[in-house]
């Protein structure tokens, strides 16, 4: 339930944001984006796991926090149309075990770095080129980094290459600045094994975790 309240919220604030900027720049001439536009764009982003995990010997479920970050993007465009996105940000998240034959067990934090590649295409809904929706999809290759182990000895995760879908707008507010929001869904899974010979001599938990990432983000951006 509060993942879905997360979302709902993020999705409000980028509603209220949207016609807010349509409205300031209805009466404006601007010019949009066009071929060998570089675009740059700062984002706040919430991060919401969707996780789905196998967890040995002990079972259970794994669970993972949701959290809000700062993302840097790099948008250049080939054609009018045709785009590549790199996406960069980090994010921290808490890590448990819930319903297990151990009952709940803090696995501590980690943080992961997931580099993202897109190819995206743009509409655009007039000459001007004002409001320019898109979509993508591409490739992530996401780092595990920075483990706290919780409860149990140690946690390893296996760094790991996913896929990446992803949805959005930009709105120019002038002939250099523009609002974006974003929505990207990162297909992502690694195995983990929990070092537990703390809690029992020579205990291994191996875990398959599909963490699967909303990312929702919205922010400012610059064209070059």
């Amino acid at each position: 339930m509060k993942k879905i309240v997360f979302a709902l919220m993020a999705m409000s604030l980028m509603n209220v944001t949207f016609m807010s900027a349509q409205e300031e720049v209805s009466n404006n001439a601007i010019k949009g984006v066009s071929k060998g536009d570089l675009l740059v764009r700062l984002r706040g982003v919430g991060v919401v796991p969707n996780e789905d995990s196998k967890v040995g010997i002990i079972g259970g479920d794994v669970t993972l926090s949701n959290t809000f970050i700062p993302e840097l993007d790099f948008t250049y465009f080939f054609t009018d149309h045709i785009a590549a996105e790199l996406i960069l940000g980090t994010s921290k998240h808490d890590v448990g075990v819930v319903n297990s034959a151990a009952g709940n067990v803090d696995l501590g934090s980690v943080w992961l770095l997931p580099p993202t590649l897109t190819a995206q295409y743009h509409f655009y809904t007039s000459s001007e080129k004002v409001f320019k929706p898109y979509i993508g999809a591409g490739l992530n290759y996401t780092l595990f980094y920075n483990v706290k182990s919780g409860d149990v000895a140690d946690v390893s995760y296996d760094n790991a290459l996913g896929y990446a879908a992803q949805i959005g707008f930009d709105l120019m507010i002038n002939d250099k600045f523009f609002i974006n929001v974003d929505a990207k869904r990162l297909f992502l899974s690694t195995d983990v094994t929990v070092d537990a010979s703390n809690l029992a001599p020579g205990l291994s938990i191996p875990a398959e975790v599909d963490i699967d990432p909303w990312l929702l983000g919205f922010g400012i951006g610059m064209k070059f």
